[in-house]
């Protein structure tokens, strides 16, 4: 694609290519911090020689290879296929196969930039931690639990070592080590070096072991006494006096061996923790008779993988949890502030950013000199621009003013793997440009479906005059202010659903739309199925009331998604329990005027996730959604089934439509793969658009949906009767 001067400005990122297996370095728009972050310019990062060596290798496997060593993946991938069609499956798998990884979560620099809450200071030296954070990039947004002051006496190199030092001090702490007392740290990797260091600094005895007389050496050089591991074995035979109160495991192994040694040199009721990657087959004899206690250290401490501490900014009480991830990124480099902990002997390898690639060469044993610490370092010059946000991929091809030129927020998988390839299809519309927060992720999905921009910043969508058409791919929480900030800016707005998080944007949408002239579009794609679009042709000449029973097995999600959470996601029956409910409403033709929501709980299932909701219709139809999370993904999704006027139809997860009147029994289904109508749904839109028709789903219809979902969980949580508004239009 043709490049432009302004790409001079953008900043390199490091990435892992899964489909060319190579290192690559990207030219990518910087990103914007959200509240709670700060965008930081880095000056140095460390490469991990075990998690990153370990992603490489498995990406640069063949797909035979990937699929042994991810037996779990293969197994999702046949229940997809079997679920959604063969070819909605490939277009899954190569989605994924197309993406570029981004590498790195360990790094350290200056802060340029804050998000609103970030309770630092541009200009603020900082340490940075977490994956899909402290990324190999010359700039990086990290929220603020995930960074850590450096102070003038520690460089940026010493600062990019924060994330494995945190990850040895929480398996120090895991030990309970005290003042005095012996402990063994086997593997003297970085994280073992830096662990051992860190037990010295403690007041313990420390022996470190190794089957590499190098690294064996270098810790010597530390100042630490190391073994090589037939020594280990030697000191295990000796008297239980000269045991270890406590023992770390620091070997990167899938071998058993490390946790076997470990409970030879553990004295009796001593301490054994792994941080890192071992075999776990424990030697039950070995340790029964010595009653061990054996802990798996989870990363850098209290609050890792937790959205509500990484990304919220919610802290941890310090009365209750003492050591958080953050605290143990302090506590670290106050001890390397304090001489106490000597990074420059570990860092064997530097490598400037252009040549990053030759970084990961060495450590995958390519190079002829041993690593250790192989830091990555960056350009001090250069000062940051807005300008930086946006990367032009290709002149403006067709510059049509009959087109529907679109602009785009959002590039999640939905959008990689159903819209973009959908939009593809419709050669009326130009793809012009897309925003995403991470700049990768825009620059990676604008140079596969052909966007002539890619930015990180949402208001150089919005704001460009060129766009007359904006979607929102965004997560549910942003939709309400997009879609308002889309009308007032007189362009028509397609929101992925749902429409509104609550009652209130909805009044605000409805007040923009009484002000606009423009088109509003929900993606409530079901009721322009092929199949549904038959099934309502079954029923349009009954005058009865609707019987509808909609079954939804929708799999289970982890408690970390972020459709579960509150804020962001707004819940599964906000989230897409709104999709069922404008389905009756278009089989009926009418809207609800009333909601009932049973839900069950237990250990293993949320209330939210697990709900029948019955609804009451202006005509007199009645609905009932079962919504579970507790079935096996491997079955049907979707089923309906409909009765009326002595008519029956069953709708199969959108491949088949059984249709029974008059004892006369008709079957029809797709040709092919599943369709759920998103195609049709935008021929729809576009129509409407460049033909000047009325909305493709009536905005009573739509707004019914969204307000009736918000129903259906307040009836959830106040176990009443929720009554609604005949029309929610002003």
């Amino acid at each position: 694609m043709l490049r432009t001067l302004e790409n001079n400005s953008l900043m390199k990122q490091v990435v892992q290519d899964l489909q060319k297996k190579e290192i690559r370095i990207l030219d990518v728009p910087v990103p914007k911090p959200n509240a709670g972050m700060a965008l930081v310019k880095t000056r140095a990062s460390l490469v991990s020689t075990g998690t990153e060596r370990k992603l490489v290798n498995f990406a640069e496997q063949n797909l035979l290879n990937k699929a042994r060593a991810r037996p779990d993946l293969v197994r999702q991938t046949l229940d997809k296929a079997k679920r959604d069609g063969l070819a909605s499956t490939i277009e899954a798998v190569r989605n994924r196969l197309d993406q570029s990884i981004p590498l790195g979560y360990s790094s350290a620099g200056i802060i340029v930039e804050l998000g609103d809450g970030c309770n630092f200071s541009v200009g603020d030296r900082v340490a940075c931690a977490g994956g899909g954070y402290a990324v190999h990039a010359e700039y990086a947004v990290v929220p603020e639990h995930l960074m850590a002051r450096l102070s003038e006496n520690v460089s940026f190199e010493e600062g990019a070592f924060a994330t494995l030092g945190a990850i040895a001090l929480h398996g120090y702490r895991l030990a309970e080590l005290q003042l005095g007392e012996r402990v063994a740290v086997i593997g003297l990797g970085l994280v073992g070096l830096l662990a051992a260091q860190i037990a010295e600094a403690g007041g313990c005895q420390v022996l470190g072991i190794d089957s590499d007389e190098d690294r064996v050496a270098l810790a010597r050089r530390l100042g630490i006494d190391a073994v090589i591991r037939e020594g280990a074995e030697a000191i295990a035979n000796t008297s239980e006096h000269n045991r270890y109160d406590a023992v770390i495991i620091c070997a990167d192994t899938s071998s058993n061996d490390p946790v076997t040694l470990a409970g030879e040199l553990a004295r009796d009721r001593g301490k054994i923790v792994a941080v890192g990657a071992v075999g776990m087959q424990i030697p039950r004899k070995l340790y029964f008779e010595k009653e061990l206690s054996f802990k798996v250290s989870r990363s850098y401490g209290p609050g890792r993988y937790d959205p509500s501490y990484e990304e919220k900014g919610v802290d941890y009480p310090i009365g209750y949890v003492r050591w958080t991830e953050g605290r143990n990124l302090s506590t670290f480099l106050d001890l390397v502030d304090a001489g106490k902990i000597k990074i420059e002997p570990l860092i064997s390898h530097r490598y400037d950013i252009a040549r990053a690639a030759e970084a990961y060469e060495t450590i995958a044993g390519e190079g002829t000199a041993p690593f250790v610490g192989v830091v990555i370092q960056y350009p001090a010059d250069g000062e940051y621009a807005p300008e930086q946000r946006k990367v032009i991929l290709a002149r403006d091809r067709m510059a049509s003013t009959d087109n529907i030129r679109l602009g785009v927020l959002g590039a999640g998988n939905f959008a990689r793997a159903v819209m973009f390839p959908v939009l593809k299809r419709l050669k009326s519309i130009e793809l012009v440009g897309l925003a995403a927060s991470s700049g990768l992720s825009a620059r990676a999905a604008s140079d596969r479906y052909g966007f002539q921009f890619a930015t990180t910043d949402e208001n150089l969508i919005i704001d460009d005059t060129s766009i007359n058409t904006l979607l929102l791919l965004t997560r549910h929480h942003l939709h309400a202010r997009q879609v308002i900030a889309g009308l007032n800016a007189e362009k028509n707005v397609f929101c992925e659903k749902p429409l509104a998080m609550n009652q209130q944007q909805v009044e605000e949408i409805i007040e923009a739309l009484n002000a606009s002239d423009k088109l509003l579009m929900v993606g409530f794609n079901r009721r322009f199925a092929p199949l549904a679009v038959k099934l309502k042709h079954f029923l349009q000449d009954i005058h009865s009331p609707l019987m509808m029973h909609y079954r939804v097995n929708a799999g289970n999600l982890p408690d970390s998604h972020w459709t579960l959470d509150a804020e962001q996601g707004g819940g599964r029956i906000i989230g897409e329990g709104c999709h069922f409910i404008d389905f009756m409403i278009f089989l009926t033709g009418s809207l609800p005027i009333r909601v009932r929501t049973e839900g069950i709980g237990g250990d293993h299932a949320s209330s939210e996730e697990n709900v029948t909701i019955t609804l009451q219709f202006a005509d007199g139809s009645l609905g009932t959604i079962v919504y579970t999370s507790e079935g096996d993904r491997a079955f049907s999704k979707e089923r309906l089934e409909v009765f009326a006027g002595g008519r029956v139809a069953v709708l199969d997860d959108f491949k088949s439509l059984e249709m029974v009147s008059q004892g006369k029994r008709k079957i029809k289904r797709t040709r092919g793969a599943q369709d759920k109508g998103h195609f049709a749904e935008w021929k729809a839109f576009v129509a409407a658009i460049m033909q000047g028709g009325p909305p493709p789903i009536p905005y009573d219809h739509l707004l019914a949906a969204t307000s009736a979902s918000f129903a259906a969980l307040e009836s959830l949580h106040s176990r009443q009767t929720v009554d609604l508004k005949t029309s929610t239009q002003s």
